[in-house]
Order: structure tokens, then sequence, then C-alpha cells
């Protein structure tokens, strides 16, 4: 059986909605979906930030639990503001996203709330904790169409690997060509 593989969601008008809908019901998520978006961290390294990882900073710089590998990417205005209204107050040794038990939040957890907010809005994209990152990277390279920064923003071995991941179809790629000529 072939694994559910997640897509990223295309249209902003949906992102803007799990956006809404999730600063209105639960502000833990709504920083966790923001954060994702604008940063295109896997879950694993989201969930494992503490509050002092992100207070007063320029960067967030980690290493990928993944690949072992350091990353250190910008902070953006947007995420700068969501972050100094979230963090506010908190310990900079505690975990960025406690879960309900007072421990650090985790990726299932992360994964139930994904798929919830998209079920309730009738988002129809196969989503999962990846989500975020293949959005970020489908916007990224909408927005710059340069799969190399993509490249190394996720560290993948190959622009064929990233393009894939972000989920340009080979019709895009198509529609490019065509609609090009020197």
């Amino acid at each position: 059986m072939r694994k559910h593989i997640a897509e990223p969601i295309k249209n902003k008008k949906e992102i803007k909605a799990i956006e809404s809908y999730l600063k209105e019901h639960n502000k833990r998520d709504y920083v966790v979906w923001v954060l994702g978006l604008n940063s295109g961290l896997r879950v694993s390294d989201i969930v494992g930030l503490n509050v002092g990882d992100v207070v007063d900073k320029t960067h967030i710089t980690i290493i990928e639990k993944k690949t072992q590998k350091r990353k250190s990417f910008y902070i953006n205005d947007k995420l700068k503001r969501v972050l100094k209204d979230y963090t506010q107050g908190r310990n900079l040794d505690e975990p960025l996203f406690l879960g309900k038990q007072g421990k650090r939040l985790d990726r299932s957890q992360v994964y139930r709330f994904i798929i919830k907010t998209c079920n309730l809005l009738g988002i129809s994209a196969k989503v999962s904790t990846h989500t975020m990152r293949r959005t970020f990277g489908y916007h990224h390279y909408q927005k710059f169409k340069d799969a190399i920064i993509l490249q190394k923003i996720f560290n993948h071995s190959s622009q064929r690997i990233t393009l894939m991941y972000i989920g340009v179809s080979q019709d895009e790629i198509d529609l490019s060509y065509k609609n090009f000529e020197l």
C-alpha cells in the first residue's frame, strides 16, 4: 500500500481561513501554523524549540533533528509579532509549545489539529505534519521561482527532489515552457 503523501495548500484563501480559525480558537496552534508557514521547518524541529530560541532574536538557529545539520533563518516581521505576543512573560528555558499535560507538544498533536482544522473548513488537500513545510516551499517557489534557494532551505540533495516535494507538477513545468520564448 502506498503511503499518504501530504500536499501543499496552494490556495491562499484556504491558508488564511486556517490561520483565522486557529487564531480565534487556539493561540498555540495558531503560532505553530504561522511558524511552520514562515520557516519551512519540519514539525519535529518546531516542537523542539524553547522560548529562549525565539525571544529577542533576529534568527532562529537549530540543529535539524532529521539531518543533524545546522540551520539558521531570519525571523520575518509577521513571525516576530506573533512570537513576541506568544512568548510575553514566559521563561526562556521552557518549551515554546506545551501540550495539555504541560509537556512539550509532540508531532501527533500537531497532526491532529491540522487534520481537524482542514476537515472543519472543508479543505480537501491531503494534509499531514509536512503540510506547513510543503506549503511554505510551494509559495516561496511561486514568489521567487528559485529552486536552488529552496533546495538549500530544505537541505535537499537536488532541485528535482525539491520541486517534487513542493508539488510543482510536470504540467506546471510544461506550461512555463509553453509561455516562454526568446
